[in-house]
Formats: structure tokens, sequence, C-alpha cells
């Protein structure tokens, strides 16, 4: 999300329990009242079955520094899920044209509460081709899974907290 950032006239979409929208407020109005909200993210693989992610910014208010999904953004007024996904997938790491499939909607209910409908993709171009947007993303990297595997072992807390689930449900 190309961020001057939470900006108090930027509206997010607002859901109910079962991620029916039930309004819209800023990102900090959705913080400080802990309300629910939606999210997109990308899970990309390479035809080696390599895991592109992306290490968060680190002047993120959340979790900044840390490994993530390739992309992920969260659904602002007037977008789908999928429109979501494909402009941060363009916004920050330069990628269009892909060929999304649709993967499952997951819930998490910890720090934050949230909804993220996931799309995955299949990408085949070295890390150092991708464009990144500075203020997002703070670099990107190809992982094996079994690199990705080793390293959620013994540096977790340099991964968002989700990402064993993750790599459980799409390797």
């Amino acid at each position: 999300m190309n961020k001057t950032a939470d900006s108090a006239s930027e509206k997010f979409i607002v859901v109910d329990d079962k991620d029916n929208v039930i309004g819209y407020k800023s990102k900090a109005a959705i913080d400080k009242e802990d309300l629910r909200y939606r999210v997109s993210a990308l899970w990309v693989r390479n035809s080696k079955g390599d895991i592109l992610l992306a290490r968060r910014a680190y002047t993120k208010s959340h979790d900044p520094g840390k490994w993530g999904p390739a992309v992920a953004g969260t659904v602002e007024k007037g977008e789908s899920y999928v429109d979501n996904i494909r402009k941060e997938a363009m916004e920050e790491i330069g990628l269009t044209d892909m060929k999304l499939e649709k993967g499952p909607k997951t819930k998490r209910y910890e720090n934050h509460k949230y909804f993220t409908q996931w799309y995955t993709c299949i990408v085949n171009k070295p890390a150092t081709e991708f464009v990144i947007q500075k203020d997002e993303v703070a670099e990107v990297r190809w992982f094996s899974k079994r690199e990705l595997e080793r390293q959620l072992k013994e540096n977790t807390t340099d991964f968002l907290k989700g990402m064993g689930e993750w790599l459980a449900v799409f390797n």
C-alpha cells in the first residue's frame, strides 16, 4: 500500500465475524477500536518450489523487519480481495500479469482481528528483478522449503507469527 499512509481520509473495510461488510474506518480507528478488517495475501513460488518472502519495511507500525508473504495488504473501501492483491503486487514488488489462484480464507484474532484471503501464483525470476516499494518492503528473497523450515526453527522471531502455518498450507 503506497501510504502517506493511514491518512484519515483513507478508509478500510470493517467486517463482522462472518466477513460481512459492516462499515469503513481509518486504519488508526480500526486499531484503536479493535475492529475486524480484511487482508489479501499472495504466496509466490517458482517452478523449483522455492518461496518468495518479503521482509517488511523497518518503518512499519506492525511487525517491522519481519519476513512474511511476498505481498499483503489491507483491503480498502471499493476494493474486492482480488482487486487489492493485484494492486498490492504491482505496488509492493512490481509484479503484474500473474496468473492468480484463489487459496483459503483464514481468520486471525490475536493482536489484530482480520480475515485473509490468500492467493498463490508461480513466478520464475530472480529476486533482484522485483521492483520493491521501500516504504512497504525492505527486501525480497527466495527460500527453499528446507531452508525456510530451518530458519523458522532457529530464528522464529524473524518471521510473522503465522509463517509456519502458511508454509504447511501452501507446500
